[in-house]
């Protein structure tokens, strides 16, 4: 771990808040040591299906101490590969430190690489005080910013979004979701499709299927063009994603997991 991250826990841990309490959220759905890796594939209109990279989420196995409270520690990583690294390469890794019990973050480390498009940044939380900490590295500057209660960065969001109960679920029904990124707050609102049986190359599943907003852009004008899958089991893991883009879709596609919490009882053999 760098020097920098060391220092930042050491100084939430050492805030006075032994006093104060956060909410406790029930967690069935992952556990330290899980595993998930994809690939990523463009479906294009006039090239077809062309491999893009992989991407993979990992729960490492450790238990990190901070503001004298367990976390788990949660890395993304989002690689190009092949000849896409020729025309715009994307190197970028994520991490963040989720409260074990509240299931909000301490911590949120961005570093991006897409095309020579860089950002550093680091995010750190005081959920007792309701205050998100940004330190922009490339230019030395730092922003205190309000923020909700049981905020979010756009990590934990997910993780939190999987310990959901959807078993009672009506189809149109939406869940909000506020995060942090860039120095503002959005809510992200994912609406519930349905039960739908999907077919990939590791297996056929069981899953839930969801519509979650995005932010429209360049890339997106639809606040809602992504489908994502989940496994109908006590796992919740993204095993399928679809985002229509101006030129076709982008495809997300779990090709391997491990160190699940549960068994997956949602794959049809």
């Amino acid at each position: 771990m760098k020097k920098s991250v060391l220092l930042i826990i050491a100084a939430l841990t050492a805030l006075s808040i032994q006093s104060q309490t956060l909410r406790t959220a029930s967690n069935t759905a992952f556990k330290r040591g899980e595993y998930l890796r994809y690939k990523v594939y463009y479906d294009a209109i006039l090239t077809g299906k062309v491999n893009a990279g992989e991407a993979e989420l990992e729960v490492k196995n450790e238990t990190k101490v901070i503001a004298n409270r367990n976390t788990y520690h949660v890395v993304g990583l989002g690689l190009t590969k092949g000849a896409f690294n020729i025309f715009f390469k994307v190197v970028d890794r994520y991490e963040t430190y989720i409260d074990e019990q509240a299931l909000v973050p301490w911590l949120f480390i961005r570093r991006v690489n897409e095309g020579g498009y860089k950002i550093s940044q680091d995010v750190t939380f005081n959920q007792f005080k309701k205050i998100a900490t940004s330190v922009n590295n490339k230019n030395n500057t730092t922003k205190k910013n309000v923020v909700n209660e049981n905020i979010q960065d756009i990590i934990s969001a997910l993780y939190y979004a999987r310990t959901l109960d959807f078993s009672g679920a009506k189809i149109g029904q939406e869940f909000l979701i506020p995060f942090f990124l860039d120095d503002s707050i959005y809510t992200s609102k994912i609406i519930y499709q349905g039960k739908e049986n999907i077919n990939i190359g590791i297996g056929k599943f069981s899953c839930l299927k969801f519509k979650p907003m995005v932010a429209t852009g360049n890339v997106f004008s639809d606040p809602y063009p992504m489908t994502l899958w989940v496994t109908d089991d006590k796992n919740h893991i993204p095993v399928f994603a679809e985002s229509a883009i101006l030129v076709g879709s982008v495809k997300l596609e779990i090709i391997k997991y491990s160190g699940l919490a549960n068994a997956l009882t949602s794959k049809i053999q």
